[in-house]
């Protein structure tokens, strides 16, 4: 059963159709991982989430800061943004089915048998991948409670930047989505960085990229990640896999074939014939 693990889709639902015919995807036999972030920005979220349900136990999906986003207009209140392309999802008939789906996915997957993990942004260094796994669950409990409105109501913001275990409540709660879905720079204490959006040379000072960080606790584990367009899939690190090569900025869609990493790439466009 050969698996492939996708990066951010972000709404191109042609391109993804597009590189799953490259792969010879076949749903009957295959399984899709999905790196988190399928909607916003691309102009078809509302097909993307469909297609992704109707794989059922074909495809597995870890939730990113896009989704949650997605999640937190619908349950939360939040106000959507001006540059957010949701509409259409607020307007289907099977918004509900689909958004409840959604609240149900994982923050991490791992398969420890395969001997791989997948988060949307990465695992902190300090984690090992059970850790983050473990942790996960916890967010994954509200989210999936029917307290998820208060979570979403409380969700966004920067504070803490810092993981610790005395952490408790809803301070708790945002550091581990924060890691999960939006970290990219930490500092030497483990703080986040959650301004910085650029490629590796622009560290603010005292940062560094998270697995480039010396003693990673899950550095034995092979991780697979999105979040990080500016990064073009190009990570040189043992075990680390980047996923987001940019499709909705013009770039590519990309899929890791877990079982001989290797890749299938797709423009964002498709070419026109003459």
């Amino acid at each position: 059963m050969p698996i492939y693990a996708i990066g951010d889709i972000q709404g191109c639902h042609e391109a993804l159709q597009r590189l799953l015919a490259e792969c010879r995807f076949d749903p009957q036999h295959d399984q899709l991982w999905l790196a988190g972030d399928l909607v916003n920005r691309g102009p078809q979220s509302l097909d993307v989430l469909r297609f992704v349900k109707s794989l059922g136990h074909r495809a597995k999906v870890v939730l990113g800061n896009h989704d949650l986003h997605l999640l937190a207009v619908h349950y939360g209140g939040e106000h959507q943004r001006a540059n957010d392309t949701l509409a259409p999802i607020f307007g289907a008939d099977d918004r509900d089915e689909l958004l409840d789906w959604l609240r149900f996915q994982p923050l991490v997957v791992l398969d420890e048998g395969r001997g791989w993990c997948m988060s949307h942004a990465g695992i902190p260094p300090a984690w090992t991948a059970r850790k983050a796994r473990r942790l996960a669950q916890e967010v994954e409990a509200v989210l999936q409670s029917d307290d998820c409105t208060a979570f979403f109501a409380a969700m966004y913001g920067n504070q803490p930047d810092r993981w610790q275990k005395g952490l408790r409540g809803m301070d708790r709660l945002r550091a581990i989505v924060n890691y999960l879905t939006r970290m990219r720079f930490v500092g030497t204490r483990g703080e986040l960085d959650l301004i910085s959006t650029e490629g590796l040379d622009t560290a603010p000072d005292g940062y560094v990229p998270w697995f480039n960080v010396a003693n990673r606790r899950a550095a034995n584990t092979r991780l697979l990640f999105g979040h990080w367009a500016a990064l073009e899939g190009k990570v040189t690190v043992p075990n680390v896999f980047a996923l987001d090569t940019g499709c909705v900025w013009g770039g590519q869609l990309s899929a890791l074939r877990l079982e001989d990493q290797q890749w299938f790439r797709v423009p964002a466009q498709a070419e026109k014939n003459p």
